[in-house]
């Protein structure tokens, strides 16, 4: 285990090399002058050239880039330009990278706690009406995205009752209720329908069986036995969505006016603010590196015949 772990952590360099190029490559040929945007299309093309050269963005293609992978690894992903003048990246991801954490932690804790019972409770009863009323749950869960569903809830909670507001005071106040809500609905389903299958497929196993012939409590076949073996197919889901921590919800935040990385990538995606973009793949990128990581080192924890060389 010892040195499957080792050899993962050496190919992150290589695998952070591949996608701050792709990135880089993306942006440097992508559509669109930054400086021409920031100065006007009416700009001098004398200023244009000078800005041009004031920012190193007159040099070759390579020169840039193993200049932006050296500020890169010691943490200064450059400035913003054109969404916020010349402030460092660093510091607009910092500030926002705690509210979409927070954000987006509370979401998937709450569809921990409501999708999995629910898809152990599908399983018990299944092919029951029980368990047809909790399916078609999930599939209307999972089916209706979040710009449909936002602005209905909105309209409800917001404009008809006024019981809640837009905006953002911290994960524990009324106005993180709705955004909070919105993203567990599909993880929810998706948990939910994930603990249906595998457990169904589990209870029909021979060791299941076994367990309950030698008179083991009902509870205790299925949280010690059949729901060890369930949970493996979930940790993989449970790696994308915690991967997903740092990427924040694009729509659900510029929904609710919420500062986070989402609405901070959706804003300079639109203004072709190339460093925040940059800075945010490469982050987000890390993130699930390392969550995949965690993923198999959490196989082998759970089940011992699982062994990588």
């Amino acid at each position: 285990m010892l040195n499957y772990v080792v050899r993962r952590l050496l190919w992150f360099p290589f695998l952070l090399l591949l996608i701050t190029l792709i990135t880089f490559a993306l942006g440097y040929y992508g559509p669109g002058d930054p400086v021409q945007q920031r100065l006007g299309l009416r700009s001098n093309p004398e200023t244009v050239a000078r800005l041009r050269a004031e920012m190193g963005l007159d040099r070759p293609f390579i020169i840039q880039y193993f200049d932006y992978v050296g500020r890169a690894a010691r943490g200064d992903f450059g400035e913003s330009f054109p969404l916020f003048l010349n402030k460092p990246v660093s510091e607009l991801i910092r500030d926002r990278m705690w509210v979409s954490i927070q954000l987006n932690f509370a979401s998937l804790f709450v569809a921990t706690l409501v999708g999995i019972p629910l898809g152990i409770l599908a399983a018990l009863f299944r092919n029951t009406l029980l368990d047809y009323f909790l399916m078609a749950g999930t599939v209307a869960g999972v089916s209706f995205p979040t710009f449909v569903v936002g602005p209905i809830l909105m309209w409800v909670f917001i404009e008809q009752l006024g019981v809640l507001t837009v905006g953002w005071d911290g994960l524990f106040s009324s106005k993180a209720i709705l955004p909070v809500f919105i993203l567990s609905l599909g993880p929810i389903a998706v948990l939910a329908r994930q603990t249906r299958a595998n457990l169904s497929e589990v209870l029909d196993a021979e060791y299941v069986r076994t367990a309950r012939a030698k008179g083991l409590p009902e509870h205790m076949v299925i949280l010690s036995h059949a729901m060890r073996n369930a949970m493996i197919p979930l940790i993989t889901i449970f790696g994308l969505m915690l991967g997903g921590l740092v990427g924040g919800a694009f729509v659900t935040e510029t929904l609710f006016g919420i500062p986070g990385i989402g609405r901070l990538g959706l804003d300079a995606f639109f203004a072709r603010d190339y460093p925040i973009i940059m800075a945010l793949t490469l982050i987000i990128a890390v993130a699930y590196a390392f969550t995949n990581l965690l993923v198999d080192i959490l196989y082998a924890l759970i089940d011992p015949r699982i062994h990588y060389r």
